[in-house]
């Protein structure tokens, strides 16, 4: 049974689970999606998680689900029209369950550090076992200042504390804007410590740009972190920066494993690829530090007369602007050093894009919303800091941390990943420290 006060959330999400069944835009990747996970038949709990998931977290024409319903389904009801936007504002985390409330719970949201009072969209037996302390990997909406509980995914019990922090750091490494979404106060600190950062990164290498090679990048990363934490480093700049070799694209396995982005997966440490590549560092003002695999490459590309030589060189203009997670500041800093971009671009593409339509089409997100850097994000987050602490005590002088009951240690660079990576320290989350 559906609560009147948000009736017309769940009607909505019935109605948009109709439209990607029935829809000729939409059905046959959705059939191929139910195909790839596993799904054969309509019905049944797993079909319907399918659905929200799908409904959810799927970009098609690079447009959510929910906006291609709105776009399709004209003249939508006005109440409709603005459900859709509160469900596509929607928050997808991992909650601490704080109390149990009549008709729905109090829930911390780890990734934004925010607590919300929701309201179910079904009767509360529909959620007995439950209890405070718990994590639930949830969807919550917020509709007409109040926030609905959209479904429940995944479940860990409180002693699972560690596991919730890991699959909230991953969750922000994927969607940093869940670090700051409904939160200013979150976003007014990330602004400030992304300006402090940005003028300790000017000081330390004289330049908001830096080419290195792939087996240099991680030490460069973490030696501008060590700068940013402690305001000094034994190391040189010029230890870390090296002119790549021959120029070109290629695809880099290292790279594609467990993320769907060259970016977020090079996060795991670039030096795990034995293919050695050129890499960006770059700060940007506005959104923060991006290390960009093939950056030398691209630019090469638009300044050069003979770029057809450039190995791949088309994959490589291709994947910079289909790549969602590549912002389109990226795009625009390379518009503005070469007068020829979109010339050539138009050229290697077959478009006739103007630099702001090519923007709309393939990074409109970036230009409507505010999106800071995995990286920036994870200076900020209190999930991401408390997972590197959450380690046995062997070594060092151990301290409780405030709330949790769990061992803190320092960790030195050379030392083992607390994440269960494998790889050292300097060369996983510590880089981003």
């Amino acid at each position: 049974m559906i609560l009147d006060d948000f009736k017309i959330v769940s009607d909505t999400i019935k109605n948009i689970v109709v439209f990607i069944q029935q829809s000729v835009l939409i059905k046959p990747d959705f059939d191929e999606y139910l195909k790839t996970i596993g799904i054969r038949s309509a019905g049944g709990d797993d079909y319907n998680t399918a659905c929200l998931n799908y409904i959810f977290e799927r970009r098609l024409f690079n447009k959510s689900i929910i906006k291609i319903y709105t776009e399709e389904m004209k003249k939508l009801p006005k109440d409709e029209l603005e459900t859709c936007e509160a469900i596509m504002n929607s928050i997808y985390s991992v909650f601490e369950i704080k109390k149990i409330l009549k008709t729905g719970f109090t829930l911390y949201c780890v990734t934004n550090e925010k607590t919300y009072d929701v309201t179910s969209l079904v009767k509360m037996t529909a959620f007995r076992g439950l209890g405070v302390g718990q994590y639930v990997v949830a969807r919550i909406a917020k509709y007409r200042g109040d926030a609905c509980l959209l479904g429940i995914f995944g479940i860990l019990p409180s002693y699972k504390r560690e596991d919730a922090l890991k699959f909230s750091v991953a969750k922000l490494v994927e969607n940093p804007e869940i670090a700051y979404v409904d939160n200013p106060e979150k976003l007014k600190e990330l602004e400030e410590d992304t300006e402090n950062l940005y003028q300790k990164f000017i000081k330390l290498f004289s330049k908001d740009e830096i080419i290195t090679t792939s087996d240099k990048a991680d030490d460069l990363i973490g030696m501008f972190n060590e700068y940013a934490e402690l305001g000094s480093t034994e190391s040189k700049p010029e230890d870390f920066i090296a002119e790549p070799g021959e120029i070109g694209y290629f695809q880099i396995n290292s790279l594609s494993s467990s993320y769907s982005d060259f970016i977020e997966s090079s996060l795991n440490g670039f030096g795990a690829s034995e293919q050695v590549y050129d890499v960006g560092v770059i700060f940007d003002r506005e959104t923060g530090l991006y290390a960009v695999p093939f950056w030398s490459t691209f630019n090469k590309i638009y300044e050069i007369d003979d770029y057809k030589e450039i190995p791949n060189y088309r994959d490589c203009v291709t994947t910079f602007f289909q790549n969602d997670k590549i912002p389109a500041n990226i795009i625009k800093r390379a518009a503005a050093a070469h007068k020829n971009f979109m010339e050539r671009t138009n050229e290697i593409l077959g478009t006739e894009f103007t630099l702001e339509t090519i923007l709309q089409t393939y990074k409109s997100h970036y230009l409507n919303n505010k999106v800071f850097s995995p990286t920036t994000v994870l200076y900020r987050s209190s999930a991401f800091s408390n997972t590197i602490g959450m380690i046995e005590e062997e070594s060092g002088n151990p301290e409780k941390t405030e709330n949790s009951g769990q061992v803190a240690v320092k960790v030195g660079r050379n030392d083992p990943c607390p994440c269960g990576s494998g790889k050292k320290f300097k060369h996983c989350c510590g880089k981003n420290l």
